[in-house]
């Protein structure tokens, strides 16, 4: 074989000598000429490859036969979803609720909770954040942050949805949270709140972990949330590209611009999940929103979604019927149908009264809107605590002193009762039995404290009430502080004291001397029953939010 190498170099060599020797040749040698230069190059490159290591001709053709493998056997799981944000309608779903890892999707919770801080004006779009060397250290995609830098708020923001950069992601959460793990309980908090039940945050950027994972409709519910709850910052997401120290950085979400109606928000991608997508559609009065899991290719992922929409937009309502997703409220609205029941109608009656409890007991209503201390409605619920239980009993008192006398009782503090409230009422005929707390004229009262005791029924304990004058505040009461906290608001009353009860678990040094209650609201056809915590001066609401959000617990300061 080398002998054979070494000939073909002797022809070419003899061939460039002939040509300097000749100077010019005529046409029919330059052919011939060219001819042999042709053939021994083919030959002396035939020869080069023969010649190359039995190992080398192996590996590359391991390479080759390893690139064509991964091409044809990649196929991570796929799932998808679209959901008309108009009346909160599932319009498709495969796999929906199927777990998948959420990727580069996860920064949508992190610019939930910063959004959170934006609207509350705790911190503001020029505001600096800091980059430790942690946040710095973090894999790609990044913007290329060093340690003990900093990062406008707006930057990071688009940063986050263009590049998705993963130093700028865990350089909000440390800046949130404190560190990256406080931050993502934070995340897990506002999930819950939201009902992403299937949903789990190890980490502000989506970056592979085992244990962090999503649904489908989790992530359209976040996606809905996010329009509904901030539509100041939502715009963010249609951002194509942006500039940063002298360069233009382009974003990854190829749909902006080519498809009608796109509006952003979110791409992402791990090898575990494939090229995922949350899509926003906004089309003549329709909106929905439409996911993807499991695209083996972007543009593959690109094209499944096209055709959702393709499928999907033009049977979506052009009337907004479904209430904005709320904390609370987004997990059982997605699974409604597209028209919810009428209501019942309501029986006539004055609409300035409240509705009577099960208990009797009544009082005024607060005008909408009212900034007025929280008073007893017909629409909240308060716990009752075992020492602040009191029945009364109607004895002869002297007429100068009337007090209520107290009859022993006993309850449970997850005993709750509600207090509503009723216009004055006339007093029941002579004789009458238990009646309804209200007032009494001056000369009924003296007559009904001359009257002898009326005897119990039933529970020896519990004494049978008789109209009386509603007794005064005792002085030594305790005011009630200016601030309030609300850990949640649910379509179901039950779920709101099961809120309470566990806040309490969770923090009890910190609401000792709170006062939990639920209020119900209107939201259009929907009633939402909000879970708060009064009695608390500011210092002890920030307190106990804070404390309540590092136990996942969510939670927002309100002023009464």
């Amino acid at each position: 074989m080398l002998r054979r190498k070494d000939s073909v170099q002797r022809d070419i060599r003899s061939v460039g000598r002939d040509r300097s020797a000749t100077g010019l040749l005529t046409a029919p040698r330059r052919l011939i000429a060219t001819r042999v230069s042709l053939a021994a190059l083919s030959l002396l490159m035939a020869a080069t490859a023969i010649t190359a290591t039995p190992g080398e001709a192996d590996a590359r053709s391991r390479r080759h036969r390893s690139h064509a493998a991964t091409a044809t056997k990649y196929s991570p799981p796929y799932a998808s979803i679209v959901v008309d944000s108009n009346t909160g309608a599932v319009m498709q779903a495969t796999n929906a609720d199927s777990p998948r890892h959420p990727a580069s999707l996860t920064k949508m919770m992190t610019l939930y909770l910063l959004f959170e801080r934006l609207e509350a004006g705790k911190i503001k779009l020029n505001s600096e954040l800091p980059v430790s060397a942690h946040a710095a250290a973090q894999a790609p995609s990044k913007l290329g942050l060093k340690p003990g830098d900093t990062i406008k708020v707006e930057t990071a923001i688009e940063a986050i949805v263009t590049k998705s950069a993963n130093d700028v992601a865990v350089s909000i959460g440390e800046a949130l949270g404190g560190d990256e793990v406080s931050f993502s309980k934070l995340m897990n908090a506002k999930a819950r709140a939201l009902g992403m039940t299937h949903t789990t945050y190890r980490n502000a950027s989506g970056l592979p972990d085992d244990e962090q994972v999503t649904t489908a409709r989790d992530q359209a519910l976040l996606g809905r949330a996010l329009q509904d709850r901030f539509p100041r910052y939502f715009h963010y997401f249609s951002t194509r590209s942006f500039t940063y120290e002298g360069r233009t950085v382009r974003g990854h979400n190829r749909l902006l611009g080519s498809v009608d109606g796109v509006d952003g928000i979110k791409t992402g991608y791990i090898h575990a999940s494939g090229f995922n997508i949350v899509t926003s559609v906004n089309r003549d009065h329709r909106h929905i929103v439409a996911v993807v899991f499991g695209g083996v290719t972007a543009r593959a992922r690109d094209a499944q979604v096209r055709s959702l929409i393709a499928s999907t937009i033009n049977k979506a309502s052009t009337r907004r019927t479904a209430p904005p997703v709320a904390e609370g409220t987004a997990m059982a609205e997605v699974r409604l149908p597209a028209k919810l029941p009428a209501s019942p109608p309501a029986p006539a009656h004055d609409p300035r009264d409240d509705v009577r409890s099960t208990t009797g007991v009544a009082t005024a209503s607060p005008a909408p809107g009212s900034t007025a201390p929280i008073k007893p409605t017909a629409v909240q619920t308060y716990i009752v605590h075992p020492g602040n239980i009191r029945l009364a009993a109607l004895s002869p008192m002297p007429s100068g002193s009337r007090k209520l006398t107290p009859a022993p009782a006993t309850a449970s503090p997850a005993v709750v009762t509600t207090i509503a409230t009723k216009k004055s009422e006339p007093p029941p005929p002579p004789g009458a039995g238990p009646g309804i707390l209200g007032v009494l004229s001056m000369a009924d009262a003296r007559a009904a404290s001359e009257a002898p005791p009326v005897k119990p029924r039933g529970n020896p304990q519990v004494a049978a009430v008789a109209p009386v004058p509603m007794p005064a505040p005792e002085p030594s009461a305790k005011p009630r502080g200016g601030w309030m906290i609300q850990v949640g608001a649910f379509p179901d009353e039950t779920a709101a004291k099961q809120r309470l009860t566990a806040a309490q678990a969770k923090a009890k040094t910190q609401l000792v001397s709170a006062d939990p209650f639920t209020e119900k609201v209107e939201k259009g056809r929907q009633s939402l029953y909000r879970a708060r915590f009064g009695g608390l001066d500011k210092g002890q609401a920030e307190t106990a939010c804070k404390y309540l959000k590092l136990n996942e617990i969510p939670c927002m300061l309100l002023k009464n």
